[in-house]
């Protein structure tokens, strides 16, 4: 059975910085880029039926660094709408919200856990029939991709609070047995002369 394999954009300053990135348009960083081009040797070999990208530049540009030749822009795979919490991080938020978290309290003027669910189940029921003619590739954001993670395996969205997800990875769905499986999971890229990623946790 083919796969559907979920790929997060390389770094940006905001990602490095740990502040929450929804439609705040950022480049990759310069290490971002190479992060990028170092997913092609995972890449290679695989016969894609689709390959969709999040609408943001930091997508569509890692796909572009990793060899990948969009379909289509998929709207739904944009990151979760942080509303008024955009651009900041999680350490400043909780200073006066004691306790908040993304995947229980969304955002104020953002989306809602269940907002973000529901269209990232809309991009399953999409590809999902995809898989009979060959792989699926999805470009797309940290939370976002962990939501759809979590969705693919029948959890609730706040699951995805649980799949640490960093910059410039492959996580591969499957099946096993007929169910719906993760098979891989924020697997990077393979180290390059010289390289020393920071793999700490973003948000």
């Amino acid at each position: 059975m083919n796969e559907i394999l979920l790929i997060r954009h390389g770094e940006t300053t905001w990602s490095a910085a740990h502040r929450h990135t929804s439609y705040t348009d950022l480049e990759l960083t310069a290490d971002g880029e190479r992060q990028a081009g170092a997913l092609a040797p995972l890449l290679a070999g695989r016969r894609f039926a689709r390959v969709l990208s999040s609408p943001r530049q930091r997508a569509t540009r890692t796909a572009a660094l990793a060899g990948l030749t969009v379909d289509a822009i998929e709207p739904d795979l944009a990151e979760w709408h942080y509303g008024e919490y955009e651009g900041r991080t999680t350490a400043d938020i909780q200073a006066e919200r004691p306790g908040w978290t993304i995947w229980t309290d969304g955002g104020p003027g953002g989306e809602s856990p269940e907002q973000v669910g529901a269209r990232l189940d809309r991009v399953l029921d999409r590809v999902a029939p995809l898989l009979e003619e060959g792989d699926v590739a999805l470009v797309g954001h940290g939370h976002s991709l962990r939501v759809l993670g979590a969705r693919w395996i029948g959890l609730p969205p706040s699951a995805g609070a649980l799949l640490r997800l960093d910059t410039a990875t492959l996580s591969v769905l499957g099946h096993e047995h007929g169910r719906r499986v993760i098979r891989r999971w924020n697997l990077p890229a393979p180290p390059t002369d010289g390289d020393a990623p920071d793999r700490s946790a973003r948000h």
